[in-house]
């Protein structure tokens, strides 16, 4: 099981009232358990564990979870029993289901249970983290995603791909608004090179290692020139967009 995550490749979510995502993760096996809290903890969620179903209940009442990591096959109350009485709690609460076999009946089974989605063990940790942040965004407990971005006089619209610098139109190809979108939804942080080619490029970029940096530059001669320099190169870390 791949213990990477992707944490840096991912949007934050946050709850309507900006509070982080609360997931309660279940499962018999405490590394396993253990693993994905860590995981999900990168991406900025609260995470409570529990190792049995009725240990769980308790905690999901006093934890009010946003979303649900359950074990099918679980001594004593499996995964199936769990999700029905926390539904009875929380009756909209999401839940995606661990499966110990690649086989399509434990899939209907927790689908049929009403699990949002599933993967099947072994897994790969990206997957599950993955998965989870489709479940929670399809749920409306997050904040909503703006399509507005500004940093300083710079302003990007997702929705129309319109990209202004004081008021100024700059056109931008496709790759080039991807990135600069990037850039801008993490303003004042440090972005490697390998964030970048795999939130902007999904690493499918012909083995070409410079393309980051070739992008870069055309980016500064779109946005930057003849203006106060917005997009910073930090030696040795990556590439950092502020005002």
């Amino acid at each position: 099981m791949a213990s990477q995550t992707p944490a840096s490749a991912l949007p934050k979510l946050t709850r309507a009232d900006g509070q982080p995502i609360r997931a309660l993760v279940v499962d018999d096996e405490p590394e396993l358990a253990d693993l994905m809290r860590r995981g999900l903890e990168m991406t900025g969620w609260r995470v409570e564990t529990a190792h049995d179903g009725f240990a769980a209940l308790k905690k999901a009442r006093e934890f009010f979870p946003d979303v649900l990591v359950l074990d099918i096959m679980m001594p004593g109350m499996d995964g199936v029993e769990l999700l029905q009485k926390i539904r009875t709690i929380f009756p909209e609460v999401p839940a995606l289901f661990l499966t110990a076999k690649d086989e399509v009946s434990d899939k209907v089974l927790g689908l049929q249970a009403g699990g949002d989605d599933y993967v099947s063990k072994p897994f790969s940790m990206k997957e599950v983290i993955l998965r989870l942040h489709r479940i929670v965004q399809r749920s409306g407990v997050t904040a909503p995603q703006f399509a507005h971005l500004s940093v300083g006089d710079l302003t990007l619209n997702k929705d129309t791909k319109g990209v202004q610098r004081d008021g100024v139109d700059i056109s931008l190809t496709a790759t080039e608004f991807e990135l600069l979108k990037f850039l801008m939804e993490n303003p004042r942080h440090v972005v490697s090179k390998a964030r970048i080619l795999e939130r902007v490029w999904n690493y499918d970029f012909g083995g070409q290692s410079n393309i980051v940096e070739l992008y870069i530059s055309y980016l500064r001669k779109k946005i930057d020139a003849d203006r106060e320099p917005m997009i910073h190169t930090v030696r040795g870390s990556g590439y950092v967009i502020k005002p």
